[in-house]
Order: C-alpha cells, then structure tokens, then sequence
C-alpha cells in the first residue's frame, strides 16, 4: 500500500466534549482517524491513569497513579491468572477512562465507512508507563523487572482488547505505543539498556501481529532510533519538525527497516511552537529535505514516499481547543499538498 502523506493524530485532545473531538478528527484526518484521548475531562484520561484498571497494585488518587498494593505476590497471581487466561474483557478500558474510545467506536457503527483506510488506536507504552509510577519506597516500578514485565503485557493485553473491539469494521487497524520516555535512554536517570527496550518491543510485537495490525511507537523527543528499527514495529513516529535532523544519522538503520516494509510517520505539524503563520509548502519542504539527506545516504526516494505518513510532533491534550483544531487543519492540508507534490 502506497501512504505518500496520510495523516493520523497521536491521541490527546484539549476538549471535554468527546462528540466535538470525534468531530473534527473526522473532519481532518478522515482516512485514518483515531480514538480521542480527552485528558481535560477527566483525571481518569490521563497517559498513565487510562490504562490502570486492573493491573496488579496499582491505584488512582488525586495524587496521581501509585503502585500501592495490599498483596504483592497475590496480586500478581491473579493479574497472571487473568492473563494466561487471555481474558480480553478483564482488560477493557472502561467508558469513565475512555469516553471517546466508546462514542468513536459508536460513529464508526454509524456512517459510511467506504473513505476510511485505517482505524489508529493507542495506549501509554510500557517504559513511559512504569517511570511514572512509583511503589511506597518513592521508586519508579521502571526498575522493578518483575513489575515491569507484568505492566508490558497488561498494556499489550488493553492494546489487544482494543483491536478485539474495532475488528469488526474490517478495516486494517494501527496500534502506536506512546513512549516519549525513550528520549531519557541513555542519560544517567535511567539503568534501562537499549537491549531492555528491543526485546520487550519485539516480544509485544510478535503478539500484536498475530491480528493483522500495524504496530507503531510514538517518541516526540529524541532517542537512540537504531532500537526502534530493530525491534520489528511496523511505524515509526518521531517529531520531525525538531529532531529531522538527528534522525536521518540512522540512515542505515531505516534503510533496512523500509525494506521489510518499515513505514516512517513524520511528526511534522509542531505543537509546542505551533503559530498561524506555518503553512503547508513550508512543512512539506522540511519533509522533502529531510528525504534528499536520506536519498544521499541509499535510500530509494520511491520507498520513502510510499512509506511515508505525517502526524502532529506530539499530543494536543495540554494545548487551548483553537490551536488543537489549527494544527489539525494545518495536517490536513500538509497531507494534500505532499499527496500531489512530493
């Protein structure tokens, strides 16, 4: 399949509305639109909070998300009971953590599907997940091998609870794990190895795939990107608008991952330093810079284009509803412009 500019969005969304958010994600990324996540709503719609129900110990306060339990060792068994048991409803992400999973899901069963190529769903990745939970000593769960083993695949397990839900569409579905921790690899606050993030990506990989999903990750700092073609994801996301520059040094790498069929999404549309004034030739003639670096380092310029997506660099759930939408028109229109143009 030939994606040369298809848009998608990352998840978040400043609205409490959930019908309003479903609205103009169809309005703007209507080819592969996706369930919004709607942080200003609730507390329960938090990255870390929407995916807690019934992972082992862990609770929700208004204090944030802890890892509090009253039996260790009981917990965990009966998390692992559960999961062996490959108990996808056990895992359902209930509507007061996700009303805009349900109401889009909802207007999906209700309209005309035929324009609609893709349905992108999300959920928090495991090592953003775990470094911002702590246990009852003050220390991140990160570090706790067992923990975050159990975490991994209670959030693979929400992950495939969610294309269990929207399987029914027939249409193919992306699957990104969020991970903006991954731009902390490497620095001395954390002891994760490069070999950690790999495998554990590789092993919820290989479970994902079974379904017939696309599987991507979604870092909007910088990282050590060689793990992410290595670990057999199908999308990579990265925050094109400022970090282009860094990720073409892994020329190499991506070659090889857009040879197996590998798909580059560029975060491109920038959030943080999003103004009115940015246009959809300028972000396109940042994209087609960043492609003649990678042409000059053997990448096929063909295999680029048609392995090619765009999304915002990041989230929209912290920004105000009139930039939100901005930046959303501004994607739309940068996908059509490279559509006809690149």
């Amino acid at each position: 399949m030939i994606f040369k500019g298809l848009a998608t969005g990352i998840g978040s969304l400043p609205l409490v509305d959930a019908q309003k958010a479903i609205d103009l994600i169809l309005r703007y990324v209507p080819v592969a639109p996706f369930w919004p996540q709607l942080p200003k709503c609730d507390m329960r719609e938090g990255m870390l909070a929407q995916f807690t129900e019934n992972l082992p110990g862990i609770i929700i306060s208004a204090r944030g998300v802890k890892f509090l339990p009253q039996d260790r060792e009981k917990e965990l068994e009966l998390f692992y009971e559960r999961f062996i048991a490959q108990d996808l409803p056990y895992f359902k992400i209930s509507p007061d953590f996700a009303r805009g999973l349900y109401l889009f899901y909802q207007r999906l069963s209700g309209m005309d599907l035929s324009g609609l190529k893709f349905i992108k769903c999300q959920v928090t990745g495991p090592f953003t997940f775990c470094a911002g939970i702590n246990d009852p000593e003050g220390n991140s769960i990160l570090h706790d091998k067992v923990l975050r083993q159990a975490m991994a695949k209670g959030l693979m397990m929400k992950a495939l609870w969610q294309l269990d839900l929207f399987k029914e569409f027939g249409k193919k579905i992306i699957m990104f794990f969020d991970e903006p921790y991954l731009a902390c690899l490497g620095s001395a606050y954390t002891s994760v190895g490069r070999n950690e993030v790999v495998d554990l990506f590789a092993e919820l990989n290989d479970t994902l795939k079974t379904t017939g999903c696309l599987t991507g990750i979604h870092c909007c700092g910088n990282t050590d990107w060689s793990m992410l073609t290595d670990s057999g994801i199908d999308i990579i996301n990265f925050d094109a608008f400022e970090f282009q520059e860094r990720f073409v040094l892994y020329a190499d790498g991506l070659n090889s991952f857009l040879k197996r069929g590998g798909i580059i999404c560029w975060g491109i549309v920038p959030t943080q330093s999003y103004n009115s004034n940015q246009t959809p030739e300028g972000l396109a003639q940042k994209i087609k810079s960043g492609l003649e670096i990678l042409v000059k380092k053997g990448i096929d310029q063909e295999l680029l284009l048609e392995r090619l997506m765009i999304s915002p660099a990041c989230g929209l759930g912290t920004l105000e509803v009139q930039a939100a939408e901005g930046i959303l028109s501004l994607l739309n229109q940068t996908s059509a412009f490279i559509r006809k143009n690149l």
